[in-house]
């Protein structure tokens, strides 16, 4: 079995999964990076290869396929012989309210984004089980898991989901020395967050959507991946060693803020 410590992720062509990429890279990972995306994923691991000169191995398939994420795990396993780490943050969503969706996007999103890391975590912990590795599991949900926006049914349900198996995972692998956590990101900067929102003429109205989020997140700003990426190493390590079955919200504060900033400048003038 490999000494270096090993790492899937998923959804790591781009965004939130190739910046945890290269902080796990940083860190002298070996690197399992799985998406769709094909062209990315090479792109990718030519990056991660000559600027961190890291250990990746490519596993190009679709999380709708119950061989490929099986595939996924064992093959990281006859790569490097361990798993330390699972980032399960690859996604899929439609736009349009429980009107409008189909039940074949409905059924597809749930098999991505809720199915896929559940089967993932079985078969990632069960190696770790195997090697008496005190393995982590780190599961993407978001701050829409409890704060619905009415337009993205499923989305919205299967990261409800997903912390929930968090908790769930998170008792029944803790004895075995296994952390299991999620993380609610905010509004951060990618490509999923940039065309998803058209208005009624079919203009992208992702820019004002945007703006809105930034005035009022009390920070002022969007995150960007890489600060996704730091939460996800610091739970992975010794650090966060008794950190397990809860959620981390890292949204700049927007959650929690209760008003707009328009509204508060109303009722307390000069004060924000």
């Amino acid at each position: 079995m490999k000494n270096k410590k090993v790492v899937i992720i998923t959804g790591a062509a781009g965004g939130i999964g190739f910046a945890t990429a290269k902080k796990f890279a940083e860190k002298n990972f070996c690197i399992t990076l799985a998406d769709i995306n094909h062209d990315g994923l090479n792109k990718a691991v030519d990056l991660l290869e000559k600027e961190y000169h890291a250990e990746c191995l490519v596993c190009h398939g679709n999380l709708e396929d119950i061989n490929y994420i099986k595939n996924i795990v064992d093959q990281t396993i006859q790569k490097w012989g361990r798993i330390d780490v699972l980032v399960n943050n690859a996604v899929w969503r439609t736009i349009g309210t429980l009107r409008t969706i189909s039940l074949e996007n409905w059924e597809k999103a749930l098999r991505i984004n809720l199915t896929a890391p559940a089967f993932l975590a079985k078969y990632a912990a069960s190696t770790m089980e195997e090697n008496k590795i005190p393995g982590v599991i780190i599961n993407m949900s978001s701050v829409m898991s409890q704060s619905a926006g009415g337009n993205s049914p499923a989305y919205i349900a299967c990261k409800g989901g997903i912390e929930s198996l968090t908790y769930e995972l998170a008792v029944l692998y803790g004895p075995k020395e296994i952390r299991v956590i999620s993380i609610n990101p905010g509004n951060i900067e990618t490509n999923l967050s940039d065309n998803d929102y058209k208005d009624g003429s079919g203009n992208n109205v992702s820019e004002v959507l945007k703006n809105h989020m930034n005035y009022n997140t009390p920070l002022q700003r969007a995150g960007n991946p890489g600060e996704i990426a730091n939460v996800c190493y610091w739970l992975s390590s010794d650090e966060a060693s008794f950190v397990t079955g809860t959620s981390i919200l890292v949204d700049g504060g927007f959650f929690h803020n209760l008003d707009s900033y328009k509204i508060k400048n109303l009722k307390n003038p000069k004060e924000f």
